[in-house]
């Protein structure tokens, strides 16, 4: 399948996408690009919470195209995810991209998981191990409540996740986030309708569903080679608590100098550590 830039200038390069059904769930959109080399590993794409794959990743895709197989799928409630009528878990959501791999006949992955992703991909080597050669980690935790200060705020996860959607809302953080001039600026208007594809109730949900989430009991049995990528200046996801993940699983760290929105912000720095994450995972796959 051969990759096609997008001539607009106001729209970034996208892999090509598909659907897949899901049984008992429906339609699927995936993003699904396949290297020329059969030899070439898959990695499979899980986005962090508001985003969907296209946000998160499209920094990176191309660098990873030229490499790898890619495949990537919009959790529930966000961008073009499933939207069954109950609550988001992050179980489910594991469970969902496992069964987009299945569907696209592809026998094993290296899972990238962004912040929100990183739970789901430990949930996806747990629950699919068939599925798993090896995980990337990036910007993410083994829990976000375990202080009484990170319960606080946690709370006011659910209740303030419907402004996440404004227009407004969006323009003004967009603004604040890619000065004058910087090169990812032009896909505003973009990156403003994709985000407004999310459900606003399931995005709640997956809201607390985070809150809820503690791997500390189950992350250092999943025996699987991984690699981290560590922002090293996120407010977000503290940086001593990606560490305390990546010893958990006893990840290769490759720090990269930004904050929470380094994708956007940082471009090529993140298409360039994702990828280097991804070797070493591949390196630790060979050796096994």
């Amino acid at each position: 399948m051969p990759i096609n830039r997008t001539p607009s200038h106001d729209m970034p390069f996208l892999l090509p996408g598909q659907i897949v059904s899901i049984p008992g769930q429906g339609e699927m959109f995936v993003r699904h690009f396949q290297h020329s080399d059969a030899t070439a590993p898959t990695v499979l794409l899980l986005h962090g919470w508001t985003a969907s794959c296209d946000l998160q990743f499209y920094t990176a895709y191309e660098e990873l195209a030229r490499h790898f197989s890619v495949i990537g799928v919009d959790h529930r409630g966000h961008g073009r995810g499933l939207r069954p009528d109950v609550p988001v878990t992050l179980e489910d959501c594991a469970d969902d991209a496992a069964a987009a791999v299945r569907a696209l006949g592809i026998e094993s992955v290296i899972t990238i998981g962004y912040s929100m992703g990183g739970p789901i991909s430990m949930f996806f080597a747990q629950r699919h191990a068939d599925l798993v050669n090896g995980m990337v980690l990036q910007a993410t935790a083994l829990e976000w409540s375990g202080t009484r200060k990170e319960k606080n705020r946690m709370r006011f996860i659910g209740p303030m996740s419907h402004l996440v959607g404004r227009p407004r809302v969006l323009r003004w953080f967009m603004k604040r986030t890619l000065p004058r001039g910087h090169e990812t600026r032009r896909y505003m208007s973009w990156i403003i309708a994709e985000n407004r594809r999310n459900d606003p109730w399931m995005i709640a949900e997956a809201g607390k569903a985070i809150a809820r989430f503690d791997a500390r009991g189950f992350a250092p049995t999943l025996n699987v080679p991984a690699s981290y990528v560590l922002t090293l200046r996120d407010t977000l996801v503290l940086p001593h608590k990606q560490h305390a993940l990546a010893s958990a699983v006893k990840a290769q760290i490759v720090e990269l100098d930004g904050d929470h929105m380094a994708p956007i912000v940082m471009p090529r720095e993140f298409a360039a550590a994702t990828r280097q994450a991804v070797n070493l995972v591949v390196a630790a796959i060979q050796q096994r």
